[in-house]
């Protein structure tokens, strides 16, 4: 039997989810996790604000969605201190990265990115035709140097950086992001993913700078907001660029819930430094059942903690394994070096007690192996 043929590049793409949700694995045990410490979501959940916006919007749910986003670009805006046209909104920074890498990347064009590094862009690369380049990451840090130098070898495109970084959770500051965009090529864009940046202390954050035309800066509702199954993303840089996103983005893609869900979130920042406080002090809690058991944990400004399990990868997926057929779902980095961790998102209280009493048995087993 004949069938419609794909396009070539379509036909050339193997089929993948560039990440396996717990629920897949959960349907695969036959029972749920008893504590979800992999995807960094925000155990905490978003403002009770945020809740009853959805609620209340939940009524008008009938109607399609405002295809500007209006209201809540223009808070997201007024946050920032940039102007509204300044300013993009997506179903979430994946969605956005999708659209960014149409516009930038057709077949043969180069892209840079970390090896090990977020692996959605990467899937976005391949679907568009273009060409990763790939270095590697710097004692547990992405290489803005090696970045820049592949960059210009390759005479690439875009440049991906996260800040702070995951899967590793580190980041470097201001000065040498500053540094980075001003040693960047006048043709490359700079891509800088800032989705942990509410975690971050204020020294690694770089003073927003709309006017320059090779970086765009990307956040989230995912994270320090607790809205990840809501999917608000949103993207802020030189007009030119934002403006762009017009020529292929989905108009109708926002969910008119989420809409109003992250609109009264952002406008809740007291509630918003209040998980920020949770959060930190559940990664010193981490760190603390890491240590206890002879592990490393790696300084972190995001919502997880990368824990050095002390071996090499192979030991470390074991760890991993192990956990899960104890009811504690996490993950690890995928690529040298950082695949000798094991990385753990924050959680509540009751979720760590789970962690501490499962990290010995699983770390035995492993060993045993």
């Amino acid at each position: 039997m004949t069938k419609p043929p794909l396009t070539p590049l379509a036909e050339s793409l193997p089929a993948t989810v560039p990440f396996v949700g717990p629920e897949a694995t959960e349907r695969k045990m036959g029972k749920p996790f008893a504590a979800r410490l992999g995807a960094n979501e925000s155990v905490f959940g978003p403002s009770p604000k945020a809740i009853k916006a959805l609620e209340e919007a939940a009524a008008d749910i009938w109607k399609y969605p405002d295809p500007e986003s209006h209201e809540l670009r223009r808070a997201i805006a007024r946050h920032l201190r940039v102007a509204a046209d300044e300013v993009v909104v997506g179903e979430g920074i994946d969605t956005l990265l999708g659209y960014l890498v149409r516009l930038y990347v057709g077949p043969g064009d180069k892209v840079v990115t970390s090896d090990g590094a977020y692996p959605t862009f990467n899937y976005h690369v391949a679907g568009y035709g273009g060409t990763l380049t790939k270095v590697p990451y710097k004692d547990d840090f992405e290489d803005p140097e090696a970045l820049l130098k592949a960059a210009s070898d390759t005479d690439a495109r875009l440049i991906y950086l996260a800040n702070p970084d995951n899967p590793m959770g580190t980041c470097h500051d201001y000065g040498v992001i500053d540094d980075m965009i001003a040693d960047l090529a006048p043709d490359c864009l700079l891509v800088l993913d800032e989705a942990y940046v509410e975690f971050a202390d204020d020294d690694i954050v770089p003073e927003i700078d709309t006017t320059n035309p090779n970086v765009i800066r990307m956040r989230t509702f995912s994270k320090g907001y607790g809205m990840a199954g809501a999917r608000v993303g949103y993207a802020f840089g030189h007009r030119d660029i934002i403006q762009a996103f017009e020529k292929v983005r989905n108009h109708f893609g926002m969910n008119r819930s989420a809409q109003a869900g992250a609109l009264a979130a952002l406008g809740d920042q007291k509630y918003l430094q209040d998980v920020v406080k949770k959060v930190s002090d559940s990664r010193e809690r981490i760190a603390e059942i890491a240590r206890n058991n002879d592990l490393t944990p790696i300084a972190s400004a995001t919502n997880f903690v990368a824990i050095d399990c002390g071996q090499d990868a192979d030991f470390a997926t074991a760890v991993l394994e192990e956990l899960g057929s104890r009811g504690i779902f996490v993950r690890k980095p995928f690529a040298e070096p950082g695949a000798r961790c094991i990385r753990v998102s924050c959680g509540t209280p009751a979720d760590l007690d789970l962690f501490e009493a499962a990290l010995p048995e699983a770390l035995a087993a492993a060993k045993a192996r």
